[in-house]
């Protein structure tokens, strides 16, 4: 039988990677996001021991890794991920609603974003193709945890003293509504501009202040007291 032909034009699918302890929860991801086009699992694992190995070996656009598991948790792994040399994969912590005190502590450790383990199908596949398209992904009830931990800190971290004095007004308002966990399209609304400029400001706020995707936007704005709790 005759092969269909090859579209040049077709992109390459995103690579996937699940890390979790729970096998049902390993499982049931990995054949949800198997399913659909454009993703491809490449591998899971129950445990962050080996990780680099497994990275560099399966070699994922994005990896899901569970916050808490035994021997090395996901703060540890991602740690050892994103010190691989070359361009490491995003990613996605998973969590569960108890666990949200460590938000912050993952974000800092270099995460793109965090994915509840009650969302939906719907929001998981959505999760894994908007960090892969480079943008980082926080839900409304981690991003208010991500408040909440930051405020119970008496200290201010190293980027406390990071100046916001290179931005303009407009992308303070811009960079205060990411903080908010608000959408490009969310910010486009309430800013009445074009989606297409808040991407634009959001990739200057990024170059200006030399960080690496949206979920560094947010802590940076906490740590330099831009945002405050309540605002």
């Amino acid at each position: 039988m005759d092969r269909a032909p090859v579209d040049p034009t077709a992109q390459d699918p995103i690579r996937v990677l699940v890390v979790d302890d729970q096998s049902m929860i390993r499982g049931g991801f990995a054949a949800l996001l198997d399913a659909q086009e454009g993703i491809e699992v490449v591998g899971t694992a129950a445990d962050g021991a080996g990780i680099t190995e497994t990275v560099r070996t399966t070699r994922p656009d994005v990896v899901l890794m569970d916050i808490r598991m035994p021997q090395v948790g996901g703060l540890e792994a991602t740690r050892a991920v994103l010190a691989m040399p070359g361009t490491p994969p995003k990613i996605i912590m998973l969590t569960t609603f108890d666990a949200e005190e460590y938000v912050f502590s993952a974000l800092r450790a270099g995460a793109s974003g965090f994915l509840l383990k009650d969302s939906t199908p719907e929001e998981l596949v959505q999760a894994v193709r908007v960090v892969a398209d480079g943008e980082s992904l926080l839900a409304p009830r981690v991003t208010r945890a991500l408040i909440a931990d930051f405020v119970a800190r008496p200290e201010r971290a190293a980027g406390a003293d990071l100046s916001m004095s290179v931005l303009t007004e407009r992308e303070l308002d811009v960079l205060r509504a990411v903080a908010r966990g608000l959408s490009n399209r969310e910010i486009a609304a309430e800013l009445v501009m074009a989606e297409q400029t808040v991407k634009s400001h959001v990739s200057r706020i990024l170059g200006k202040l030399a960080l690496r995707d949206r979920a560094q936007l947010v802590v940076a704005a906490y740590e330099s007291g831009l945002v405050r709790r309540g605002e």
